[in-house]
């Protein structure tokens, strides 16, 4: 078990890594995809339209940090607890991925952000409380969810709009990669109210963050 000391650390980190999401200063460790990719072809509404859906995108992954957050903290076997604060590590790849590419198109993330980040942390340290099969059922349904979302996203995008499309494809990679990492490691299934409600708070998200 770890020591009291450890675990502060942990707590400390945890508040870092919120104000920094939150603050919009994360890094990504690997390149931008679709870097390379002209960006000088979508009409003014198009580029609106895009701006908005990875609006939409960049509040899941701001969602995304506090509930891997909250669940590392709360995990209570090392291996769990390592898996969930090894895919927060490429979710931060995503958000500041969907980051920049809001600049790109002269938009913002969601002014609910805070909010986003609240709620997703309480989920996750709730989730948490079950045991950790149950913390890692979340985490596939999750992922299971938002790469459905994913898919349905690249077929919104405006079609010239190659630059997004190609940062949304390797998320959607990712996504079903971390699910599956979790689902090997042992998740329980969540019952169908639970994986209802979810999609129901991210219904939720998904038309509040396209337009705030």
């Amino acid at each position: 078990m770890a020591t009291t000391p450890a675990r502060i650390d942990e707590w400390i980190g945890a508040f870092d890594r919120a104000l920094r999401t939150l603050a919009g200063v994360t890094a990504s460790a690997r390149p931008v995809p679709g870097a390379a990719i002209a960006d000088d072809v979508m009409s003014a509404d198009e580029r609106g339209h895009a701006a908005a859906l990875m609006r939409v995108n960049h509040a899941g992954e701001v969602c995304a940090q506090a509930l891997y957050s909250a669940q590392a903290l709360c995990a209570r076997d090392d291996a769990t607890r390592l898996l969930h604060a090894n895919a927060a590590r490429e979710e931060a790849d995503h958000l500041a991925w969907t980051s920049q590419r809001l600049d790109e198109l002269g938009s913002r993330p969601s002014l609910a952000n805070p909010l986003w980040y609240a709620g997703s942390f309480a989920i996750g340290a709730l989730t948490s409380l079950a045991g950790d099969r149950s913390n890692l059922g979340f985490v596939v349904e999750t992922e299971r969810q938002v790469e459905e979302h994913l898919g349905r996203q690249l077929e919104r995008l405006p079609a010239d709009d190659a630059k997004s499309r190609a940062i949304v494809e390797q998320m959607r990679a990712d996504e079903a990669r971390h699910g599956a990492m979790a689902l090997e490691a042992g998740a329980a299934p969540l019952p169908w109210p639970v994986r209802h409600a979810m999609r129901r708070c991210a219904d939720l998200l998904r038309a509040v963050a396209y337009r705030v």
